[in-house]
């Protein structure tokens, strides 16, 4: 006789009597766009039954939740091997024992409170932004879709939608938890100011979200929207929320990454300007290597055609040498050598009138370019100096000024921000990612990180050759066994961080001879050096 699972005859019934009952929406659904419920219009009917029912007030539905309310399930007889929670008609507990993986794989850190995720918020918020609107869509804790809403990325916009939420929970709006594909930006600076609970979902796991909504790949951005709010509900007590940093770091952090991008810049304008005097004027090439120097620039104006510089003559090519301090024997000779024959070789009259003008026109951009760039240090070495771990930071050897008030700001001065040291490696790259089954195992690097720092890092790993011995041999020894040069700055760079993380968590500065009696304590390899 085949019994019938007591679970599933209650959530039957129950079913079946809420049926009628259509009018047991406690909230109403602000539509101020197309609803989601326009759009699984165009999913597959498997789809639109598993999202309807979603959004029905019956409880959070279990594994039977895309089986029609009309079938009853019936339990599979388990064999005495099967663990409990195979084969069972009712879910498995939505927390338990997982496996433990390198601290900091994932950009999670599972909740230490008593208090169930779930139970301390009031409102789960997947928020999908964009550059001029922004859609929202909230849950209850019992996956309920209580608001729908598309706001303008205006005051008018995020005015609106703290009075939806206020109408929701209250005017503590410590009770909302947001889920947005994003860690920094102005909307999420907004949500934090709202006072919400920001949760940063990584991009591969927001698509992952996405599909699990959507099998067939259908896309919106109120579906987006409603899978980041619903996987903040059931899987939120895995994320990391996200703590700012005080306004000292987050200024620090700004200009040193908007330093960067500048220095990018002017490497793009130093390649057009390679390429276009490459075109016309191959001696300039010849006689200058480096053209991030101002006196290459300043060559350029000086002489910026090959027939100006050949009409010049060596008198003028030696004083224009001297006032730019290029008076180096080694180079002298050959200099002027190469600006005797600068006519000999160089392009045909009509690319060299025009490509001659290219090459001003990059040159000026270049000295105002260097120009907000000095600015830039200025600026970063005066909050530098003010931030109470710059003597932490500023000990590092081959950091210096540049690198180390970079390596700062992407630390931080919240400590429980990288509780391991494998936390930091992970997040900076240089943490080394497995993938294993069966026999087969592959070692790569770790993609998925924080570019900034991980290239602070390398450079900083790299300048540490010059200034430490047991680095140079490090650095060595890794080439020794076949590694490539980046392969093994990047080794270097985690030994770097490993002691750079116990310095920035205890608030002690680099000290070469009590890290050389460490290694000799713990019988490291750093004892046959010298």
């Amino acid at each position: 006789m085949i019994s019938i699972a007591p679970d599933t005859i209650s959530d039957v019934i129950h079913r079946l009597a809420e049926r009628p009952i259509k009018s047991l929406r406690s909230k109403v659904v602000d539509n101020s766009a197309a609803t989601v419920g326009q759009v699984v219009c165009n999913m597959a009917p498997c789809e639109q039954n598993a999202t309807m029912q979603s959004r029905s007030i019956a409880p959070v539905p279990r594994r039977d939740s895309r089986r029609s309310p009309a079938c009853v399930e019936v339990p599979v007889k388990r064999s005495k091997r099967t663990p409990p929670h195979e084969g069972s008609v009712s879910g498995r507990p939505a927390t338990g024992a997982r496996r433990r993986t390198r601290q900091g794989d994932h950009a999670m850190s599972h909740d230490t409170k008593d208090v169930p995720f779930q139970k301390q918020f009031k409102l789960f918020a997947g928020f999908d932004w964009a550059s001029d609107h922004h859609d929202v869509v909230a849950v209850d804790p019992d996956g309920r879709i209580v608001l729908e809403l598309t706001i303008e990325d205006a005051a008018e916009g995020w005015a609106t939608l703290r009075e939806k939420f206020a109408k929701l929970v209250g005017q503590d709006l410590s009770a909302v938890a947001v889920a947005v594909e994003t860690c920094n930006g102005p909307a999420v600076e907004r949500l934090l100011e709202m006072g919400c609970g920001v949760y940063p979902l990584n991009p591969k796991a927001a698509q992952r979200y996405r599909e699990r909504k959507s099998p067939m790949g259908a896309k919106c951005d109120r579906l987006d929207a409603w899978s980041f709010g619903d996987a903040l509900r059931t899987d939120g007590h895995g994320w990391r929320r996200l703590q700012p940093d005080d306004p000292l770091t987050q200024e620090l952090r700004i200009l040193c990454r908007d330093e960067v991008q500048l220095i990018q810049q002017r490497t793009a304008l130093v390649c057009q300007l390679k390429q276009a005097l490459h075109e016309y004027y191959p001696a300039a090439l010849e006689a200058f290597d480096n053209w991030v120097t101002v006196s290459s620039w300043a060559f350029v104006e000086k002489f910026p055609t090959p027939q100006v510089l050949v009409k010049a003559g060596k008198r003028r090519w030696e004083k224009f040498l001297h006032t730019n301090r290029l008076g180096r024997p080694e180079r002298y000779d050959q200099r002027l050598e190469i600006f005797a024959r600068a006519d000999q070789f160089c392009g045909k009259q009509a690319v060299t009138n025009a490509k001659s003008r290219l090459a001003l026109a990059l040159v000026a951009q270049l000295r105002v370019l260097e120009k907000q760039l000095q600015d830039y240090r200025k600026a970063i070495e005066s909050l530098f100096g003010r931030h109470p771990d710059n003597d932490i930071f500023g000990s590092l050897p081959g950091a210096a000024a540049k690198l180390a008030p970079r390596l700062l700001s992407e630390f931080g001065q919240n400590r429980d921000r990288f509780p391991k040291d494998e936390s930091i490696q992970c997040y900076a790259g240089t943490a080394p990612v497995t993938r294993q089954t069966g026999k087969r195992r592959v070692v790569r690097i770790r993609h998925g990180c924080n570019k900034f720092l991980r290239t602070a890092v390398h450079l900083w790993a790299n300048e540490s050759r010059e200034k430490c011995a047991w680095a140079e041999a490090y650095y060595q020894a890794k080439r020794g066994q076949g590694k490539s040069h980046a392969c093994a700055l990047r080794c270097l760079g985690q030994r770097w961080l490993d002691i750079l993380w116990k310095m920035w968590q205890t608030g002690t500065t680099y000290d070469e001879a009590l890290h050389m009696r460490n290694q000799v304590q713990h019988g490291s390899w750093v004892i046959q050096l010298g």
